[in-house]
């Protein structure tokens, strides 16, 4: 039996102690500390000379409420992973990581995390080194396993190899790797994937103009390192399914789209989302010009801070003000078009009190995006009754202030997305009258600027989103006339991906003649267009549908997401106490006396006022 008392003060114990034991180990038990990142550094150093498995347990800040399903379990993991800001690794890291990813993706390394509520912080740290001839050794004291702790810290550590200490460290070991709490670090993919990511993660430079191969890659790589992703759960599935669609829209010459998700299901953070991978789609791209209402600019600037990492400024109406609120002096209205961040926040009132010299400032120049947020405020001045007749309704009606800026500015910008939670107040033409708004300078909403289309006539575009008109599929020349003008791109359906092969047409093109339908092969005319399409055209594909994204709390917390088999959106449940009889507080002593004081001077104001009954709130706020 060899007992064996180390320090880092007399020699290097990654040298003279763990490269040394490691060499031609069969297997390697070990208790670590925290879940860190930095819980791996020395894995392509040390740990990949193990011939054997490598089983490490640890503990973590998980919650055991965290640890109910597989999903809350991944989530935790990728929480507590994050926290750790792997990403920040130096250069000189890489290789340990590319070490680490290729021993997690074979199996080679088993990893355990457990919460600290099973045994309060895992402090004590341990481990068993088992040898190809049977013998062994084990090991106790404050090295954790990571590089720093192995080369640079001042550390201690204990060695022995008596059967009886390597015996009772075992047992310690199982304790913990076979606890119920414990979780394997394999049912959490994301680690993974994060691992390989920051191995061939590159910092651009401000000053660097780099070539870009894949933007969508860029684009994908930048999103990913924002708060918003590395916190949490990231973006849930409805909010990445807009972020997807307004990008891919806008690499078909625009995302022309009204978000109208209901309150609380977090429109702007896919706003700026989009809007952010809109930015480093077109790196050489125009500003971002944001439109809200006023009292949300300072809100607006704090979430692209706060969520994105986006810095950003807004008009106060004399200057611009950055992410820092540092003001930019300037020559009033003149330094509209000056902004000093990439993305702008301009208040609606500014368009609304239509100050000449302001609104040049902003028509003169060319976005990438034009974000408006509350869009249902650009509407019609006098809006039809609901009973109107549909030949009643004016396509032609006169614009509010802000929806005739909205219409000059749409050919200024390649992105227009609109956001409102009530895109319908009146009248259903609200709900069209945002469409034509979008219209104006993309041919891909309502069809061409002829107006031809018979979208563009909003009675009928109205009756065939409510049923109360159809799409004709006895003649599919008749039928040709809902399709050709426009025609959607080939990602929204199989149909539209021959139907464009056969035309030989790109995706940026949106309108084709009558005639064009004679370019196709009768068996797609009859059976891909007049069976397959037309039947179900307006429910699926009238530009309402289209262009209008609309999600609520109730459908989202009721409808399985069939990527993960949960539902789309945790459903939050409140449980309200004190409701029932049983739950009620008991008043004694004197509380109890002043709220029977209470009770008789509120009826005495009742007989007083002279009235039989009187208004209960007085009484509640008395009481209360």
């Amino acid at each position: 039996m060899t007992l064996n008392r180390h320090s880092s003060r007399r020699h290097r114990l990654d040298q003279t102690v763990l490269n040394q034991r490691l060499e031609g180990a069969i297997g390697y038990d070990r208790i670590a500390g925290y879940f860190r990142s930095s819980l791996f550094e020395i894995a392509g150093e040390a740990l990949a000379n193990v011939v054997g498995p490598v089983r490490i347990v640890c503990n973590s800040d998980l919650d055991p409420q965290d640890l109910t399903t597989a999903a809350a379990a991944q989530a935790a993991l990728r929480r507590s992973w994050c926290a750790g800001r792997p990403e920040d690794a130096p250069p000189a890291a890489r290789p340990r990581y590319q070490a680490l990813y290729d021993a997690l993706t074979n199996q080679r390394i088993e990893i355990r995390v457990l919460p600290d509520t099973a045994f309060g912080l895992i402090h004590g740290k341990a481990g068993i080194v088992r040898r190809a001839d049977g013998s062994a050794t084990a090991f106790l004291g404050s090295v954790n396993e990571s590089a720093s702790a192995w080369k640079l810290n001042y550390e201690l550590l204990w060695e022995d190899d008596d059967p009886e200490t390597i015996a009772w460290v075992q047992e310690e070991f199982d304790a913990l790797w076979n606890d119920a709490r414990a979780v394997d670090l394999a049912c959490c993919p994301f680690i993974a994937q994060d691992v390989r990511r920051i191995i061939t993660r590159r910092v651009i430079e401000p000053a660097e103009v780099p070539v870009i191969a894949d933007p969508m890659a860029v684009a994908a790589a930048a999103a990913v390192e924002t708060p918003v992703y590395r916190r949490d759960q990231g973006l849930w599935p409805h909010q990445k399914y807009f972020a997807r669609l307004a990008l891919e829209r806008h690499r078909l010459g625009g995302a022309r789209l009204v978000l109208a998700d209901q309150v609380g299901l977090g429109k702007t953070v896919q706003l700026a989302m989009a809007a952010l991978l809109m930015a480093l789609d077109d790196p050489e791209g125009g500003p971002i010009l944001v439109l809200a209402p006023k009292p949300l600019l300072q809100q607006w600037q704090d979430e692209l801070m706060e969520l994105l990492s986006m810095p950003s400024a807004r008009w106060n109406g004399r200057a611009w003000i950055d992410e820092n609120d540092l003001e930019y002096p300037g020559e009033g209205a003149k330094s509209l078009g000056k902004c000093p961040r990439r993305i702008g926040l301009v208040s609606q009132g500014l368009v609304v009190r239509g100050l000449p010299e302001a609104l040049n400032q902003l028509l003169g120049r060319r976005y990438t995006c034009v974000i408006v947020d509350e869009a249902h405020r650009a509407r019609r001045r006098k809006v039809p009754k609901v009973d109107a007749e549909a030949d009643e309704i004016d396509e032609r009606a006169e614009p509010n202030k802000l929806m005739a800026f909205l219409r000059e500015i749409g050919p200024k910008t390649k992105s227009l997305p609109l956001a409102t939670a009530t895109p319908v107040q009146l009248h259903p033409v609200e709900a069209w009258d945002l469409l034509h708004i979008l219209s104006h300078g993309h041919e891909g909403v309502l069809g061409g600027w002829t107006q031809t289309s018979p979208w563009f006539h909003a009675s009928h575009c109205l009756d065939i989103a409510t049923g109360n008109a159809a799409i004709p599929t006895d003649d599919v020349r008749d039928g040709w006339q809902y399709v050709r003008d426009p025609l959607p791109s080939r990602v929204e359906d199989p149909v539209f991906e021959r139907i464009r092969r056969r035309l030989d047409a790109s995706d940026t093109r949106w309108q084709f003649t009558p005639e064009s339908l004679a370019q196709m092969p009768q068996a797609i005319q009859r059976v891909q267009l007049q069976q397959g399409l037309l039947p179900n055209y307006g429910g699926r594909f009238n530009p309402l549908l289209r262009c209008i994204v609309r999600r609520t709390r109730a459908y989202l917390e009721a409808t399985i997401n069939p990527a993960t088999g949960g539902y789309f959106l945790p459903k939050v449940r409140v449980k309200l106490f004190g409701e029932e009889e049983a739950g009620a507080l008991v008043l004694g002593g004197y509380l109890r006396e002043a709220y029977q004081e209470a009770e008789r001077f509120s009826l005495l104001l009742q007989q007083r006022a002279g009235r039989a009954r009187l208004n209960s709130q007085p009484n509640t706020t008395l009481a209360r």
